[in-house]
Formats: C-alpha cells, structure tokens, sequence
C-alpha cells in the first residue's frame, strides 16, 4: 500500500502574503554596491556531522553518493570510496545504519526546505555494499611497540581497537562473553543487527592484527595490577550490563521479576525459547521496546516439537530456527511508560512497530507495587496513572489497577558491574572520566562507552575513536591536547589535495604579498570546521527546489504474525535511492559546485579553478583585481561557503 507522503513548499523568495510594496528593495538590488570585502571560502561543520556522537563526515560521503567527489583510484567503485570514508570515523556503517535513531537527521538543515536527507539510509546501502563485496578496513600501522588492553568487546571497545591499530598499536581484547559485539550482540534483537553482517563488521576489526582473549573476566581471570604491569594503557568498554530493578513494593527477590538486560542477554545467547502468557514491560526507551517485541516474538509454548539444534549450541534465533523448532501461541505484552506515548524516548517507528505488532502501550501509568500469589511469584503488577512533574511522577488519585502479569521485566536504566574491579567504581555503578576519556585519578587507565553514560551504540563508538586519540597522545609524550571544540572527523583540504596528487610546494620562507599567485599556500581558504557549525540561515535556501525523500520500505508484521517471526525489518536502499539522497544533500559549509557565484558575479572576478588544479573544496577562486566587492555571489551560495573578508 502506498504511503501518503505531505509535500512542503521550498523556501519562498517572498513572505506569504507580501507584495513587493512590503519590501525594501534597495537592500535587495546590488547594482554598484561596493565594499573593501572580497569573498573568502569558509569550511564550517555541517549541524549533521557535528550531531554525529561518532562523529561521521556524513558531508564528505554524501557528495561521493553524489558523484561530485570521484574516488581518488582508477576502477574504484563509488560505494568502496565512500565506505572509506564511512570507516575513517565508523568502522560499523551496515549495523548503525539499521540501528541508529540517527540525531543527524534531527539536526539536518534540508529540514528547513523540505525533509531531511536520509543519512541513515545512505550509511545502511554502502554498509551492506561493503559486506557483499568483501570490502577491508584501512590497514594498521606500523607497529610502535606499544601495547592497550582492552576491557570489553562491544562498540566502545571494538571502535578503540581499531583505531588504536590504525595507529600501530598493539591491542589486547579482553571480553567476558564467548563472542564480541557487546550490546551490539547480546543486547540488540537479531532481526535488528542480523547476526551474519555483525560477524563481518566485526571480523574486519579482528583482522587488523586484534589479539582476542575470550570468556575472560578481568577482575576474576585477569587481576587489574597484571594488567598495568603488562600493558601500556588499559581502555575500559565494560559496558552497563546490569539492570535496574523497580524501586516498588516486593520487586526484590520476586523470582519473576527481572530486568530487560537480562532477558535480552538470555534470549539473544540462546537461553529464553519462551516466554509465559502475560508480559508486563516497565520502561519507556529503545530497550523497553526491544524486550516487549523479543517477549511477543517468542510467544508461550503449549507444545513443543522435537528440536533440530540440541541443547548447548549456539541458536541464531532466525525465523526458521523458531519457527520450524516451536509451535506457539500468542502472549499478552503489555509496556507501561511513566511518560506519555507520544514524549517517550524511543524513537517514534519503533512506538509505531510496537503497537502494530499487537503490543498494548500505556502511556502515564506508574507503577505501584508487585502483587504476589501464595507461591511467592508474581502474579500482577499494581499501577496507577500519573501525571509527571519535571522527572518526577505525580500519582493520580482513584486510577489504581492491576495488571495481569506471569512475568515483569524493568527496562529502566543500567549500570556496570565491578565485581573484582571495585576500584574503577564512582560509588554510583559508573568510571568518572575527562573530555579525553581519561580516568580520573588513575594514571594509564582511560574508559568510554556505556561504562560512563549509557547512551546510544554510535555514542560509544565515538568514545572508543577519542579515546584512542587521547591514549596515543599519553603514549607519545604523556601530554594530551583539549579536544576541539566541534570533535568530528573533519574535511581536511590538504589530506584532499594530497591524495590527488596537488599537494602545495614548499614554501621558501621568502617575503611576499599577497598569495593568489603562490604555489606554496591555499589561497583565500579558512577552515573553521573544529570550532564551528553552520547555521541554516547561512544558506541561500531559495535555490532548493522539493525533492520527496528516498524511503526505506519496512516490513510490517501485524498481530499474532508476529509470532516466531524474526526475519529483518528494515529493506535497504536501491542504488538509485541512496544516490538521490546524496544528491538531496545541500553541502553545508562546504561547496557543492552549482556554478551560481560564477554565472551571477558581475565583474567576472569568480571564476573556475583549471580542471588539473581542481578539487573538493577548490572548484573556484576569486580574481581580487576584478573583484568591487557586491557580496552577490555570498548572497547566492547555497551552501554558505562563500563569507566576504578582506582581499587579497
């Protein structure tokens, strides 16, 4: 069925309703407007970049999608350049395009014109691009002979890893679990990351030269002075694996009660192959979501047939493992909120999935106290509405209920488990550290992902990226440099220029005026991309016209179809598709090549650079001789990378 789709007007050169009587149209008209100002190509960070937690150059690979940045190597493939320049930030693009809520696109300045450019869409075609063709990461460096331990194979721990051995670095993985992926793995539904494309991504990683020690417990198998004594860092990715029980009435030691880290643990090694017949879910985020869909998708078992896997291996629950091992049927999941449906903070298609799939959600609804039947187990929960005052619910007088339920799952919050590394412990189940993920207090220990904020998976990748950053610096010369202010990976047009061949000469560090006719500088070019982002009121929005978004189709289950069904929800783009959206991208900050300063310059002092000089960033240049200074071609520049500054 096809989705209605509201198309929005594009940026008026008039205000709605105004006539050209309302305006000042000698501000408008620039004919002999005349300034000491010339125009000067400013690079800012794109607000989608810098909304980025890992800090993608989300700019940088949507103009390859694009075709306007050609890879660098003959016979290259577009999808190869891109997924390099996906994986200088991210090595994980096919699982955080499936599964990240995607804040860039929150903070996309096409949501001004239009809709916002699917970017999470983009990321998902050239991740999965990469896994069918094979594709590797950059290779390690040469080696340094230094040596990090890692603590935890999950996103945080992964990401640092591989930076780290982009650097040259040794790393040593240590990982409790009998497989890497960390929340990644055992905390996401495999009909979210399927298992296969996770073994890739990861696998690259491991093949850069990680050494892996699994099932291996640092402060049980590992104590934390044989690390120090035998590594040069140690990079803490531990994760929040525990819980957070309900602060109500008889939850404590109610067999029955349990947190949504722990069923999801259980069902994603294989453990939980079915539920009971009434699931109540307590919580609110992504998680609360996932634990109610995985509990209706396993469903109550009344018959169970003869198993095609025996017991101790390891299960990938896909839909024909199940569903050919189990017949089943359907369960009552019911998801309370403290918060209203509509200011929960899981994404709003997964809300919408949720309800689809048949799962009851109950928005203001507090819960009161466990109801226990004559065994001890818990047979109800008691809730009442309530309303919320700031974080804190506000019980509404007369609405206490009960909930059926065999089972109560708290999907509310996490924290770390510091069994035999108590000392790492804050005293509120979390590491404190700096800007730079360094340990407060403890000399060659750094930490990042969960373990310090639980937040989104692309989170702890950005943190694992810093954190690699800050411990080579600490292994270099024990010194580490304040973190940008904007802290991406940024466009850099000397790496551009270099990787063309058209690097700059070297300067003779003799006295001259001027640089426009010097090979030895980047003329009339400012990088500001560390320390700012661009605004959309900095774009000439006008020169956008309505182009309707590319869509992912989903598979939507509906009721009781749900059960036993754990096939991918998510259909990626085709070719096509993602290249449109690369074309969607308005290139803030950073020139799109649209030719609009050259064509409307009146003194024909903007001009193209010579196609053997050109590249990202430096597709046109500025004659001062000519140049009166107007501002037009500032005022028409789409992208806002044309700012007027001093000449010459």
């Amino acid at each position: 069925m096809s989705e209605s789709i509201d198309i929005k007007h594009t940026v008026l050169a008039f205000e709605p309703g105004a006539t050209p009587d309302d305006w000042d149209l000698e501000e408008k008209i620039f004919q002999a407007d005349h300034s000491h100002k010339c125009p000067t190509y400013v690079h800012k960070t794109p607000p989608c970049q810098g909304s980025c937690p890992s800090g993608h150059d989300i700019r940088g690979w949507l103009s390859i999608a694009r075709g306007m940045d050609k890879p660098p190597v003959e016979g290259m493939s577009w999808q190869e350049y891109a997924f390099q320049r996906m994986t200088a930030a991210n090595p994980f693009p096919a699982t955080m395009g499936r599964v990240c809520p995607a804040p860039c696109e929150d903070g996309c300045n096409r949501n001004e014109v239009d809709d916002y450019v699917g970017i999470n869409a983009v990321e998902q075609y050239v991740g999965d691009f990469a896994n069918s063709n094979d594709l590797k990461l950059a290779p390690a460096g040469a080696d340094t002979g230094k040596s990090i331990a890692i603590i935890g194979g999950g996103p945080a721990g992964l990401s640092a890893a591989y930076f780290l051995r982009l650097a040259g670095h040794g790393v040593t993985i240590f990982e409790s679990a009998s497989e890497l992926g960390g929340m990644m793995r055992y905390g996401i539904p495999g009909y979210r990351t399927p298992r296969s494309m996770l073994d890739t991504e990861i696998g690259r990683v491991v093949d850069m030269g990680c050494t892996i020690k699994l099932n291996t417990k640092v402060g049980a198998d590992v104590k934390i002075e044989a690390l120090e004594n035998d590594f040069d860092a140690i990079f803490w990715a531990i994760g929040a694996q525990n819980g957070r029980g309900l602060p109500i009435e008889s939850w404590d030691g109610t067999e029955n009660c349990i947190n949504g880290v722990e069923f999801l643990d259980d069902f994603n090694k294989g453990k939980m192959t079915d539920t009971v017949k009434n699931v109540v879910v307590i919580g609110g985020g992504d998680t609360s979501i996932d634990v109610a869909s995985v509990a209706r998708r396993i469903g109550h078992i009344d018959k169970k047939a003869e198993k095609e896997h025996p017991e101790g291996t390891v299960i990938d629950f896909t839909a024909h493992d199940v569903a050919g091992s189990l017949g089943r049927q359907g369960i009552k999941a019911t998801l309370t909120s403290l918060f209203p449906i509509e200011d929960m903070t899981a994404a709003e298609h997964e809300r919408e999935d949720a309800l689809r799939e048949g799962i009851d959600i109950q928005g203001s609804v507090m819960p009161l106290e466990v109801i226990k039947g004559d065994d001890g187990l818990a047979t109800g929960l008691k809730v009442c509405d309530c309303t919320m005052d700031g974080m804190r619910p506000v019980p509404t007088e007369g609405t206490e209920r009960i909930i059926e339920a065999d089972l109560i799952i708290s999907a509310i919050g996490q924290f770390g488990d510091f069994t035999g590394i108590e000392a790492m412990d804050n005293g509120k189940g979390f590491v404190d550290t700096d800007a730079g993920y360094s340990v407060k207090g403890k000399d060659k220990h750094f930490a990042g992902g969960d373990i310090i904020r639980p937040h989104l998976l692309t989170t702890a990748i950005g943190h694992g990226r810093i954190a690699a950053d800050t411990i080579g610096q600490f292994l270099e010369d024990g010194e580490v440099a304040k973190r940008p202010k904007v802290d991406v990976h940024h466009f850099n047009l000397l790496e551009e220029l270099h990787q063309r061949s058209k690097d700059p000469v070297t300067y003779d560090h003799t006295q001259t005026r001027g640089t426009d006719n010097s090979d030895f500088a980047i003329h009339n070019y400012e990088d500001r991309g560390s320390a700012q982002i661009i605004p959309h009121d900095e774009l000439f929005k006008g020169h956008f016209k309505y182009i309707a978004r590319a869509r992912r189709d989903e598979v939507h289950i509906e009721g009781d179809n749900v059960l036993g069904n754990f096939e991918e929800r998510i259909v990626a783009l085709s070719e096509e598709q993602a290249q449109l959206e690369g074309e969607r991208c308005m290139s803030c900050g950073m020139c799109f090549e649209c030719d609009n300063c050259v064509i409307f310059c009146p003194q024909d002092a903007v001009f193209k650079v010579k196609k053997t000089d050109a590249t990202l960033g430096r597709y046109v240049d500025t004659d001062y001789t000519k140049c009166i200074g107007c501002h037009i071609c500032a005022d028409v520049c789409p992208t806002g990378y044309i700012k007027m500054g001093l000449g010459e």
